[in-house]
């Protein structure tokens, strides 16, 4: 690890608390983004239980239909729900169309798919309504783990953006309707590893990266249009990392992390203001926002964690003082991280074992600690006050938020999770494989 003394010191007296994205929509019963409100993994406020399963704290379970592994984003008193539902008609395979298969087992489908937006009603659990915005069958395969529903949607509040990769991008209203739609092409993932990433919503603007192993870019586009602002070629293979757009002395970044470099662009024109070196191959995890530090990090075959001072980034910064410190262990190859109050957390690899970092500093807090029950894991943490929140395979954990690591609850569950927890005021939701749950106090 090396650590910037100077710089750090100058950002401990003249740092304030500042978020990213949405933030000014980052109300109490709001999840907005697959990141949260404040896109650092963490609620502002809210108490979910602690202690919750099958049979204690249930407020309510819903079986959905198909498959999806997007995390599902709240406004008020709704839940949006994407995924993708089989149907029993096969289509003609259209070889010009299908992406190299690669080495390694991919899960294919010769039958058409209904791509499909549920409206779900928080205080009980019922469908509002179930929109179907695309029918069409797969081109590409996904990881054995994935779904071709892994890419969360997005809200603001007025409108629902729903991102089903090459199938296109939606705009609905909260009643149902298509706005307009935006399609961008055929992805080809590496290895046939399927679809994840999601896009960023910032004021006026949605933001796609797409990097895939033929030409990447990334694209600004008019939220209430759907009509492309800019576009941006990127010397990029596949990535699946979500971009983030930050306020920079009151100009906005759009921040993407990729395996030749991160780069920021110009939120205005899509003009390239500054680079650092890359991740390991394979970027996934998000990068995350507070207090004028940047932390982007991956961990596929290696390990990359960089906290960069956006201030003083400009240009070429892989060895410049605005790289505060790194971190260059135990990195999450898949699960994004939590930034929550002073402090970095985050999975090594895709397995149980958790670190937490002085997010100023980059001091060790504890590292490596075992999560119990948990072996392989691809959902991401969630924080609120004084807990974090961890689910996979047929478990979820509690854990102590702070400094030393504690298991406050193991919760046996009867379902698997890959989509991310959501915590919106003293609610828990989880979305699994088959189920979408809500856990509250009983009262």
């Amino acid at each position: 690890m090396r650590t910037n003394h100077l710089m750090i010191f100058f950002l401990v007296v003249t740092a304030t608390i500042s978020f990213p994205g949405n933030a000014q929509n980052s109300s109490l019963s709001s999840w907005p983004q697959w990141r949260g409100p404040m896109l650092t993994g963490a609620a502002q406020k809210g108490n979910p239980p602690v202690e919750f399963g099958e049979t204690k704290n249930l407020k309510w379970k819903l079986e959905l239909p198909g498959k999806g592994h997007s995390t599902p984003v709240v406004w008020g008193d709704k839940i949006i729900v994407t995924t993708a539902v089989p149907t029993s008609e096969k289509a003609p395979v259209d070889s010009a169309n299908m992406p190299k298969a690669g080495p390694m087992p991919v899960n294919r489908t010769d039958f058409i798919h209904e791509f499909k937006v549920l409206l779900i009603d928080r205080k009980d659990g019922r469908v509002i309504w179930d929109k179907s915005v695309a029918r069409q069958k797969p081109a590409e395969g996904t990881h054995e783990f994935g779904s071709w529903a892994s890419n969360s949607p997005c809200t603001d509040g007025e409108h629902i953006y729903a991102y089903f990769g090459s199938r296109g991008l939606f705009c609905l209203d909260f009643k149902g309707n298509i706005v307009w739609q935006k399609v961008f092409g055929q992805m080809d993932k590496k290895m046939n590893f399927g679809e994840g990433e999601s896009p960023a919503l910032y004021k006026d603007r949605l933001f796609i990266q797409w990097d895939h192993e033929g030409e990447s870019f990334i694209t600004a586009l008019d939220k209430k249009t759907g009509n492309e602002i800019w576009r941006v070629k990127r010397e990029e293979k596949t990535s699946w990392a979500t971009p983030l757009v930050v306020d920079v002395n009151g100009k906005p970044q759009v921040i993407t992390v990729a395996t030749n470099q991160v780069r920021s662009y110009d939120y205005q024109t899509g003009e390239v203001i500054w680079t650092s070196s890359g991740m390991t191959a394979n970027a996934i995890p998000c990068p995350v926002y507070a207090n004028g530090i940047l932390y982007v990090m991956s961990g596929f075959r290696g390990n990359a964690l960089q906290a960069i001072d956006l201030a003083a980034a400009k240009g070429d910064i892989s060895a410049s003082p605005a790289i505060l410190w790194r971190y260059n262990q135990d990195t999450p190859y898949t699960p994004s991280p939590v930034l929550m109050d002073g402090r970095l957390y985050f999975m090594r690899a895709n397995n149980g074992f958790l670190t937490c970092l002085d997010a100023l500093t980059g001091k060790v807090n504890y590292s490596n600690q075992k999560t119990e029950g948990i072996s392989q894991l691809f959902s991401s943490p969630v924080g609120v006050g004084d807990r974090l929140y961890i689910v996979s395979k047929n478990r979820a954990l509690v854990i102590k938020a702070g400094d030393t690591f504690q298991i406050l609850a193991s919760v046996p569950l009867d379902d698997d999770f890959i989509a991310s927890p959501v915590i919106v005021d003293d609610e828990l939701l989880l979305r699994g494989f088959q189920y979408l749950y809500c856990f509250a106090e009983k009262k």
